[in-house]
């Protein structure tokens, strides 16, 4: 605004931004619903501090980054870090999350029958934070772990079946190698040991983390989710809270949005300008016309250079 030669107070624009969510909701709704028809699902939180009486709270922002057939990353925003919040958002869900080892998952994933995948990014970091413990047992952990990413590279471009084979004959006897150094170490440290405790979490985590190897649709990590949170770090960085659970509220619903045309390649404002304009009269048919991968196979293809 302030290149273009227009001065808008702060607080005129946190109206407009609450009025643009409340319009853009029901298409933020529809982006979740398709998030939760995916066949893999990743997620992160991190703290998003909110106003309260005297002090800030420190409440939550999640986000669920849906898989390739259904293209949509949504962020969630709860007072708390409970389990309540991926319990309301993953209701009716019933296939594979991509997660850490947060505990409020457990009861997600038993009552709704689904499938957590382990993060090996968690457990490699485990590992390097143990370094100077025992760097000999740090350096092979991390070393062997590489090798893991190693092969992902490799089938990176390859389909699920291509990949769930390459990592049948190649990932799981390093994965079964690595298990077996694991037990030794244990037995060689005491129970308070920094690396134990990096051997612990990854004995512990064993089934989550052997996952993706049964499963050539489940990334290795949940850091595609990771990237996404750095969008509220860095929004936490500029605005330093929320006023107030719609403020919250706000904060998701656009992230959602923006975030989600980034994932497209998408000019969010050139979008945002053309679904304000269409949304209040648009019929609920046709609310799935605008979702920003639909929205952007409907634009017509640029120029060639000359």
């Amino acid at each position: 605004f302030r290149r273009q030669g227009f001065a808008i107070s702060r607080a005129t624009q946190s109206v407009w931004c609450g009025d643009v969510a409340d319009l853009a909701e029901p298409l933020y709704e529809l982006m979740a619903e398709r998030v939760r028809a995916s066949h893999v699902v990743t997620t992160d939180d991190t703290i998003l501090p909110m106003l309260a009486k005297g002090k800030t709270a420190n409440a939550r922002m999640w986000v669920y980054v849906g898989d390739a057939a259904q293209p949509y990353n949504i962020f969630d925003f709860t007072l708390d870090r409970s389990r309540n919040g991926p319990l309301r958002f993953l209701k009716d869900y019933r296939q594979v999350l991509v997660a850490d080892a947060y505990g409020g998952y457990n009861g997600v994933v038993a009552g709704n029958q689904i499938t957590r995948a382990g993060c090996w990014a968690h457990l490699r970091r485990k590992f390097v934070e143990a370094e100077k413990a025992a760097p000999p047992m740090a350096r092979e952990a991390v070393e062997r772990v590489r090798a893991l990413y190693a092969l992902e590279r490799q089938a990176e471009k390859a389909t699920a079946e291509e990949r769930f084979h390459l990592r049948q004959h190649k990932t799981a006897p390093l994965l079964a190698e690595l298990r077996q150094r694991l037990l030794i170490w244990k037995e060689q440290l005491l129970p308070r040991h920094p690396m134990a405790e990096a051997i612990q979490y990854a004995l512990t985590e064993w089934t989550e983390l052997n996952v993706f190897c049964s499963d050539g649709a489940v990334p290795i990590d949940n850091n595609i989710s990771e990237r996404e949170m750095k969008r509220i770090v860095l929004n936490r960085k500029n605005s330093l809270f929320v006023g107030n659970p719609r403020g919250g509220r706000t904060a998701a619903i656009l992230a959602s949005i923006t975030s989600t045309c980034r994932r497209h390649d998408i000019n969010p404002q050139r979008y945002l300008t053309q679904l304000l304009i269409h949304l209040p009269s648009l019929p609920s048919s046709q609310l799935h016309q605008w979702l920003p991968d639909q929205w952007k196979q409907r634009q017509p293809a640029p120029p060639l250079n000359s």
